[in-house]
């Protein structure tokens, strides 16, 4: 048999444990941004458009006397 020309690292040592935490931070805080984007979002839609009165919503190009 042949020796591996790369030694294997091993799992379960310091160095995994490191980046289990550094990966459920980067979740964490995707976390927080998807919320906080999603309540921003649902914010915007929520909201009334300026400028446009209900009953000037349906419509277009329409001339007043006036």
């Amino acid at each position: 048999m042949t020796t591996p020309s790369k030694p294997v690292p091993q799992k379960g040592g310091p160095q995994s444990d490191e980046r289990a935490e550094r990966l459920a931070a980067a979740l964490r805080e995707n976390l927080k941004r998807r919320k906080a984007q999603a309540r921003s979002q649902k914010a915007r839609e929520e909201a009334p458009v300026e400028g446009v009165r209900p009953d000037d919503a349906t419509k277009t190009g329409a001339k007043t006397n006036g």
